[in-house]
């Protein structure tokens, strides 16, 4: 049974009376001490049912190791991490941000050529076959990212640019190499695909876009993208977009929007149409403003692919509680799973990252917005440096390990490491469906300073 799955705590342990005696035909002492037995039973019964997530991994009779990385592993064999981000490595604002997505790896070193790209040997990131077998993955993002430039303006963001085109490119080479490897890799693009591939001992593979800039200010991009399989889009990457405001990168970056581009309300259009679609918001990288505003905003829950805690290390790419606060089921909030990232520079001063000073981060936000709205992002082939411990995607049973230590039960692991994000996915696929039974149509708003197409009042 898949620890991804809520433990049944409503299931009768048993369904008659062990006994088999009906009590009018036992003597009265005899009653008594039955009586008392079953109270002491009853008890029992409660502990077990009602506190079995405090019982299930400190007791012998449940079966985990007391070793803490033998017990990660054993959590990890039924609930393999889904992580949402093997992603970039961020630059400094102004420069060229270097490329290290897996599929941007191929496309610096392999010139996008799958037959000359061989997964099953050491690559020279984080990410390769052997090392994702032995992390117990059971699913990530393939990210298709192409870079961005800061924009001075609005008028900036007109200048023609060769982003669709490449991002058309790297959706290629991601499928080529998802398709080469059909014994390891499934292609998925739904939460049921997903248990689908683990069921079938795959790794599940999704498409990821990094930034709306990469929909080069079109709507019906992205509904191709879509088209193609892509199921999370980053509103925005280090700069700024038509769309909506950037946190930059370090120290930050002068708002161009306060937010979502409100003034001809592309931005929120664009938020719509992606809860229409059922492409998940993916808010690592915006502005507090941006990230705010959707949450407020969007009739679908939305994901972090990439962040981590501001309250623990204090740079402008990690989330404030403030907007924490705002993740979860109650009034005013909404539904969300912020996964972590391992980035060094985003997680601890320099020379301090570690396995603890991640786990410090995922017990941050959980204590913030709950247990339930934590994953794991990771941001391998997209970091130069990686924390200790957490060298490459082999060594997530080590982060596991160091939360199980702390006390983290195996249905809290395993929300983390993939139950956390499905039920984010599963409830984004439930409004789309809701939202085009309803009869939404698609969105076809143009950005107002586009000029080579006409602009319709209706």
């Amino acid at each position: 049974m898949s620890l991804y799955a809520e433990p049944n705590e409503a299931s009768a342990l048993l369904a008659t009376d062990a006994t088999g005696v009906k009590p009018s035909s036992v003597p009265t002492h005899r009653r008594i001490i039955w009586s008392a037995l079953s109270v002491i039973f009853a008890g029992g019964l409660v502990l077990l049912v009602g506190f079995q997530h405090l019982l299930a991994d400190k007791h012998p009779l449940f079966g985990l190791p007391k070793d803490p990385l033998e017990a990660a592993l054993v959590i990890l064999s039924k609930a393999p991490v889904i992580a949402t981000d093997f992603g970039l490595q961020d630059g400094h604002i102004g420069e060229r941000t270097t490329p290290s997505y897996l599929p941007m790896i191929v496309r610096e070193r392999y010139a996008n050529n799958a037959t000359a790209t061989d997964l099953n040997s050491r690559m020279p990131g984080h990410v390769d076959i052997p090392r994702l077998r032995k992390g117990k993955v059971g699913g990530f993002f393939w990210s298709v990212y192409m870079g961005c430039s800061t924009p001075k303006s609005l008028e900036d963001l007109l200048k023609p640019r060769w982003s669709v085109r490449d991002t058309l490119e790297q959706i290629d080479i991601s499928k080529a190499l998802i398709y080469k490897y059909p014994e390891t890799f499934q292609f998925a693009t739904s939460s049921a695909d997903i248990l689908s591939a683990v069921k079938n001992g795959r790794i599940a593979s999704l498409l990821g876009v990094e930034g709306a800039h990469q929909i080069g200010n079109s709507l019906p991009v992205l509904r191709q993208y879509y088209d193609l399989g892509v199921r999370y889009m980053t509103l925005t990457h280090t700069c700024h977009n038509v769309f909506a405001d950037s946190c930059g990168f370090l120290p930050g970056i002068t708002p161009l929007h306060n937010g979502l581009r409100c003034a001809s309300s592309i931005g929120r259009t664009l938020v719509k149409e992606m809860n229409r679609l059922g492409v998940l918001i993916d808010l690592s990288h915006t502005s507090d403003a941006t990230a705010t505003e959707v949450l407020q905003l969007s009739e679908a829950p939305v994901i972090w692919s990439h962040s981590s805690a501001r309250a623990v290390h204090d740079v402008p790419r990690n989330i404030p509680d403030e907007v924490l606060k705002l993740v979860g089921t109650g009034e005013g909030q909404n539904d969300a799973v912020i996964m972590v990232n391992f980035a060094p520079f985003f997680v601890a001063d320099p020379g301090k990252a570690n396995v603890q000073t991640v786990a410090d981060h995922v017990e941050h936000i959980a204590k913030v917005a709950g247990k339930k709205h934590v994953g794991i992002g990771s941001d391998y082939d997209g970091i130069g440096d990686v924390p200790v411990g957490l060298e490459d995607v082999s060594k997530y049973p080590a982060l596991i390990a160091e939360l199980y230590t702390r006390g983290w039960n195996k249905y809290e692991l395993a929300g983390l490491t993939g139950g956390n994000f499905l039920r984010v996915f599963e409830g984004a696929e439930k409004v789309s469906r809701e939202l085009q039974a309803a009869g939404r149509q698609p969105a076809y708003d143009v950005y107002e300073k586009r000029k080579d197409i006409p602009h319709l009042e209706l």
